[in-house]
């Protein structure tokens, strides 16, 4: 079940490094994207950056949109998540060619993927700069989501193989999240 995550403990979701799914939604087109270089970077106010490539239609819908939503693909997800990074969803639907299924988000436009660990609802903050030098977008988090199985009391707890997150290597090579282990206090 998707659970409501304080903005303030977002960062939590995404701090260990996961490949995510990048969604967008402008006017009547919608797409996914692969995105492995995606990370928090402030507490208060929420906020992300996020790479997305000035060639991409990811990229075309985000800046007419100014939002995008970040899904926390799990390893069940592997194949889709390495086909959502090989095309281009400009002549097509990714999400229907690709069999996604998705939900409304509950403020930005960009639909969320069912199946996920986690979810970021993000709005654009306008960074001119870096948008066109560094493909580098900077959002506000605007909502939070985690799967409770997977994120209980504010941390990853990966009880099944199958919802473990996953970490971009290369040409569809892939780690999934391991063990937690706590360092002595």
């Amino acid at each position: 079940m998707r659970v409501s995550v304080p903005l303030r403990r977002a960062y939590k979701l995404i701090n260990h490094g996961p490949t995510t799914l990048i969604t967008s939604r402008a006017e009547d087109r919608r797409n996914v994207m692969t995105a492995a270089w995606v990370m928090a970077i402030d507490f208060e106010p929420a906020r992300v950056v996020a790479v997305i490539a000035a060639d991409t239609f990811t990229r075309k819908l985000v800046e007419v949109s100014g939002e995008f939503a970040v899904n926390v693909p799990t390893a069940k997800m592997l194949d889709v998540v390495y086909a959502a990074g090989k095309v281009s969803g400009e002549d097509e639907d990714k999400l229907t060619s690709l069999a996604l299924a998705t939900s409304p988000a509950s403020i930005v436009g960009a639909p969320l993927l069912e199946g996920c660990a986690a979810w970021l609802e993000c709005r654009i903050v306008p960074e001119p700069q870096l948008q066109e030098r560094y493909d580098l977008f900077v959002a506000d988090v605007v909502a939070a989501w985690a799967d409770d199985a997977s994120f209980v009391e504010s941390t990853w707890r990966f009880e099944r193989d199958e919802d473990r997150t996953l970490h971009h290597l290369s040409g569809g090579v892939f780690l999934t999240s391991g063990d937690i282990v706590k360092a002595k206090s």
